[in-house]
């Protein structure tokens, strides 16, 4: 299955601050964590990713600090600030609601098109 270009945009913010809420990540892991999370179905790529972490870094939701990887590899490393843990929340919220809406218009909409 392809995703639509838009669907992936506006789940990418709430994706990596879910992500970045586990704890502190880098980008390739960021991607990897995505594609697991979603069995393949989302396949990100750095150029997609790296504008939405600098706009996320930009409001303050998460903060970026270099480091050293396993191989002593400089690597930079995001983490959520609070101000990103309740923006995470205000997006729970709203994906929640257009959740329940999906499966209400598709469940009562003619036919039931949920799987499960």
């Amino acid at each position: 299955m392809n995703i639509n270009k838009d669907l992936m945009a506006a789940s990418a913010t709430p994706l990596v601050l879910a992500i970045l809420a586990e704890g502190d990540s880098y980008g390739y892991a960021i991607i990897k964590r995505v594609k697991d999370l979603s069995d393949g179905q989302l396949q990100w790529t750095d150029g997609m990713l790296y504008p939405v972490l600098h706009r996320l870094e930009r409001l303050d939701f998460i903060k970026a600090r270099w480091g050293k990887s396993e191989t002593g590899r400089k690597r930079k490393y995001y983490r959520l600030t609070t101000l990103g843990k309740n923006q995470l929340g205000e997006h729970r919220q709203q994906w929640h609601a257009v959740d329940q809406a999906l499966r209400m218009v598709w469940k009562f909409g003619g036919k039931d098109l949920i799987a499960g």
